[in-house]
């Protein structure tokens, strides 16, 4: 699927969600939630996908994972806190950067609105992409 329709698909699943539950829940809440939405529309998904990093050849597993990957190709990394610091668009571009995916999506459910939750980040380390 390409990728900005089955973008603005995920994020209408979020606000969905977000609708239905609200803020002030588990990540872990919002997370099982997203994913039935996403399986309901048989957009396909990988949960708590094991991301290795590469060092000077060498594949470390350092216990990085992934939220949700959709459609191998948009990391989804959910969080329920006051409020996206930078270091939580740091977390998610360098996931961008270690797996070569093209396009990120950060998810605060933890907002009144859900459109005041959601940051949109592109690969800007993969010309693949660009």
């Amino acid at each position: 699927m390409r990728i900005n329709p089955l973008s603005n698909m995920i994020i209408g699943a979020a606000v969905e969600v977000h609708k239905a539950l609200g803020p002030g829940l588990l990540e872990s809440t919002y997370e099982e939630a997203l994913c039935w939405e996403l399986n309901q529309q048989r957009i396909p998904l990988e949960r708590q996908k094991t991301l290795p990093l590469l060092y000077k050849g060498h594949s470390l597993n350092c216990g990085y994972r992934l939220d949700i990957l959709v459609d191998n190709q948009i990391i989804l990394e959910l969080k329920a806190v006051d409020v996206i610091e930078p270091i939580h668009k740091a977390q998610l571009l360098t996931y961008l950067k270690i797996s070569g995916y093209p396009l990120g999506l950060l998810f605060n459910f933890n907002v009144p609105l859900m459109r005041n939750g959601i940051v949109r980040l592109v690969n800007q380390f993969n010309e693949k992409y660009q």
